[in-house]
């Protein structure tokens, strides 16, 4: 009798001695993403996770490859080449989060449950840099990375990504989420936004301006992404709680 589809271990983990297959979402890459709350499962957790990645996690102990998968997934899949497919076959399956690989386009899995199946991609601008199980720099894992959406409401949050981050790359999308792609980012929204006023602003206001932004419904945490981009150089601070335009 054959071992089913989804069979095996479940852990973002590898026993083998000498080498290692731990490359931990770094925190600020998941903020970017809505934060770990926007996320209801990480179904290849570590056992001894340094920070959530969701709001549950299924680890090496649990096999996350034939527990139900529900909600809206976050997948930093094992990196070993018979694990991979398995745990992106059943994200295919599932149809519903985002999903962090190496970017091997050409390979048969990418073909089979990334370009047949993800709502979209975003490839980021250089390699991203992982953790290491103690919450440390691993540095980056020695290739080149993507983000792949599963369902429109994922891909919206791909496509609200900053420009700067990387490139959006619409695969199945409804008009609305390519408009969203198309859109000003993040820092220009805000920029133009603060030009506009007669003066300082309470970042109190900044916030009821986007709260009905188009960008602000693909990300839940909108508040703190418009603390983050002010920092970066969209404002500038004149004061406690005060902002003008940089």
């Amino acid at each position: 009798m054959t071992a089913p589809l989804f069979a095996g271990i479940g852990g973002h983990q590898t026993p083998r001695r000498g080498r290692t297959d731990n490359w931990l979402t770094p925190p600020w890459l998941l903020r970017m993403l809505g934060g770990w709350e926007a996320f209801d499962l990480d179904p290849s957790a570590m056992v001894d996770q340094p920070w959530p990645t969701a709001r549950r996690h299924y680890t090496i102990a649990d096999n996350g490859l034939i527990l139900p998968w529900e909600g809206d997934v976050w997948l930093n899949p094992p990196y070993l080449r018979g694990l991979l497919g398995r745990f992106m076959a059943r994200m295919a399956a599932h149809g519903r989060g985002i999903a962090l690989i190496f970017a091997r386009t050409e390979t048969s899995t990418f073909f089979r449950y990334v370009w047949d199946r993800a709502s979209a991609v975003l490839f980021p601008r250089g390699r991203i840099d992982f953790c290491t199980p103690d919450g440390g720099a691993a540095g980056d894992s020695g290739a080149p990375s993507v983000l792949c959406a599963y369902g429109d409401r994922h891909a919206e949050v791909l496509a609200s990504a900053d420009r700067d981050f990387g490139q959006f790359v619409p695969l199945r999308l409804p008009r609305s989420v390519v408009v969203l792609a198309l859109a000003t980012t993040w820092r220009e929204a805000i920029a133009e936004w603060l030009r506009a006023q007669r003066g300082p602003v309470a970042l109190a206001d900044i916030y009821r301006a986007f709260a009905s932004h188009p960008k602000t419904a693909a990300n839940p945490n909108y508040q703190a992404k418009i603390r983050q981009v002010l920092q970066e150089g969209a404002g500038m601070r004149v004061g406690r709680g005060q902002w003008s335009a940089a």
